[in-house]
């Protein structure tokens, strides 16, 4: 069963799925994840697709998606406020400072995080430290949180035209996908590996 496939973090196929909150009836036997995309791609399943990409690429990779997809759908002058959180979060995927990531928050809610540009810079904050204020004990985020900001991201933004919001899904998937190319996501672990 492609539950079974490990992917390069050490985490199964399924256990993926599964913190996506997709169907458990949709995954169905695969001899790989790139057997797995295939079929969701054929299907036309382009939200599931990415969804699960945005929970199996690691977070630096997949916020960076998540950053080029909102820059996109951002246009040729977006406002200053989606200009300032690109920045913020640009310079987070540069230098993942906690300074950094607090700025990607704070400005990606000037922004409004019901936009692409705020859930990845969203997804910058859920990517580690504390969510509680620094002079506080830490209140680190759930384990896949920015995960589903940086879905929440990319999704957004297909959506930002719906006259090209299923030419924008396949794009993005594909840009999702050359992602997990270059880091290697799909080579299975060596023994012992840890997420």
């Amino acid at each position: 069963m492609s539950g079974d496939h490990l992917l390069a973090t050490g985490t199964s196929i399924g256990a993926i799925w599964k913190a996506a909150g997709l169907d458990p009836a949709a995954l169905t036997d695969h001899d790989s994840p790139d057997d797995l995309l295939a079929a969701l791609v054929e299907a036309e399943k382009f939200v599931e697709a990415i969804t699960f990409l945005a929970h199996a690429l690691p977070t630096r990779e997949a916020v960076w998606w998540a950053w080029t997809c909102a820059r996109r759908a951002s246009g040729e002058e977006p406002s200053d406020e989606i200009l300032a959180s690109l920045e913020a979060t640009g310079a987070w995927i540069s230098d993942p400072s906690d300074a950094h990531r607090r700025a990607a928050y704070d400005l990606a809610q000037k922004a409004d995080l019901a936009t692409p540009t705020g859930c990845a810079g969203a997804a910058v904050f859920f990517s580690g430290g504390s969510m509680g204020p620094p002079d506080q004990p830490d209140m680190p985020p759930g384990e896949y949180m920015a995960a589903k900001a940086i879905a929440g991201a990319v999704l957004l933004a297909a959506a930002s035209d719906p006259t090209e919001a299923m030419d924008r899904l396949q794009k993005y998937l594909q840009s999702g996908m050359d992602v997990a190319e270059r880091v290697h996501l799909w080579q299975s672990p060596g023994p012992g590996a840890a997420r």
